[in-house]
This record gives C-alpha cells, sequence and structure tokens, in this order.
C-alpha cells in the first residue's frame, strides 16, 4: 500500500482547473482509488442523490477535445464516445462515501489535505494583498512559500540546494526561496 505522502503528490498532480474549479477527472479519481472509471461513474448513476448539481461536473465535446489537446495524460480519451466527468472536492467526498476500501480511506484522507493546502494557499495570497505592513504581509508571503515548497516536494533526496519559486498574480510578484539539506 502507497504511503499517505505518496498519495497526496499523486493527487495534487491529478488536480486541473475546469470552470474555475479545481477537479480531477474521473478516470484519474479510478486510478488513485485504485478501481476501474466504469466503477466510479456506476456509483454515482446508483447514488444521483449524492451527487448533486456543483458535485460533479459533465464535460462537453470541446472541453474534452481541450483537456486531450492540453494534458497528454488524457490522450486516452481522444476517441472514447464517453464524455469525462469532473469530480470537485465536494462530489471526491461523496464519492468516499460510497468506496469502502482501506485504499479509499487513504486516498480521501489524502484528498482532504491536498485540497486544505490548495485553499490556504488562496486565501494567503489574497490575504497578502490586503495586508496593512509589511511584517503582516512578509509573514503571509512566508506562509504560502511553506505551502509551496510542500506542494512542490516530491520526496527528492539531495543535497543542500537552494530553488527560488516566483509567481506573478497581476498585482502581486511573489518570491520564495527552498533550501532543502540532503535527507539522511
Amino acid at each position: 500500500m502507497k504511503s499517505k505522502k505518496i498519495i497526496t503528490q499523486i493527487i495534487e498532480d491529478k488536480i486541473i482547473e475546469i470552470n474555475g474549479l479545481p477537479v480531477i477527472i474521473d478516470a484519474d479519481v479510478a486510478g488513485i482509488y485504485d478501481v476501474e472509471t466504469r466503477d466510479i461513474n456506476k456509483s454515482v448513476k446508483n447514488n444521483p442523490e449524492k451527487f448533486p448539481k456543483g458535485y460533479i461536473i459533465e464535460l462537453t465535446k470541446v472541453q474534452k477535445n481541450e483537456l486531450v489537446e492540453n494534458f497528454h495524460q488524457f490522450n486516452n480519451l481522444k476517441h472514447s464516445k464517453t464524455m469525462p466527468k469532473a469530480f470537485t472536492e465536494k462530489g471526491l467526498y461523496m464519492l468516499a462515501t460510497i468506496l469502502k476500501s482501506q485504499q479509499a480511506t487513504q486516498t480521501t484522507i489524502a484528498i482532504i489535505e491536498t485540497f486544505t493546502k490548495i485553499r490556504t494557499l488562496q486565501k494567503n495570497i489574497r490575504n497578502v494583498s490586503n495586508a496593512k505592513d509589511e511584517n503582516e504581509k512578509n509573514s503571509f508571503l512566508q506562509k504560502s512559500g511553506e505551502i509551496i515548497a510542500e506542494i512542490l516536494d516530491n520526496n527528492l533526496n539531495t543535497n543542500e540546494t537552494e530553488t527560488s519559486i516566483e509567481l506573478n498574480f497581476a498585482v502581486l510578484k511573489f518570491k520564495h526561496k527552498v533550501k532543502k539539506k540532503a535527507e539522511n
């Protein structure tokens, strides 16, 4: 069984944005839960009351084509006649109430932790622009940098290195340095 940290990294890599929302495509959901995509879709079909509007996005043909064009991991959707579904955070939580395996439990915990990081990062970035003084601004920038470093950390064993992460948010330029020492 995969460790929680590995599962969290896999989930972070699967999150894309559709209609302005962070989502995971049904085939990727199936992969992280270690089931077939048809099983995920059957669970949704058999439990429609658990998936109200906003829990799942049914992709249009245009959105599907954009996925195939922009993300190589969706090439297998190119010739599929079935339109993929995209699970929002709420949809993933609800799916977890249906899937009952130990893998599903571990995956659900990792999903919760991953989406929490993303929400915290979004909140910190908003707070930077509202910060009243430099110390408060620097505190939010430091917290944001730590979250970004967690998200980007691929469990690499390295010698002492320094990485500079620079993001430009129209009104805010964010720069954070990450220094890692070799793990023993």
